[in-house]
């Protein structure tokens, strides 16, 4: 099986964004300048990050949940007891 090409650049497709002002605290402001740096990065960037890895956690986190809630309903009606899916 051949594998499949890698492009040579990567190519970012621009999105709308919008502004949004922070307050945190100083010490904080710190320890971020201080991981941005040692990450060779920016603060923006490394907030953007944090942001997009705790969004797709808790995102994947809701999914789950809802395919446990939608697996105990179908096995619901199939005539598993609360009891009985609960235990599975």
């Amino acid at each position: 099986m051949s594998q499949p090409e890698i492009p040579a650049e990567l190519t970012l497709r621009p999105r709308p964004a919008t502004v949004v002002s922070l307050n945190v605290p100083v010490e904080t402001l710190h320890e971020l300048e201080r991981v941005a740096m040692s990450r060779d990065m920016s603060v923006e960037a490394l907030v953007k990050l944090y942001v997009g890895q705790g969004l797709r956690q808790d995102l994947a986190q809701r999914f789950a949940d809802r395919v446990l809630d939608l697996t105990a309903q179908v096995l619901a009606r199939h005539g598993q007891s609360s009891d009985q899916v609960e235990q599975s």
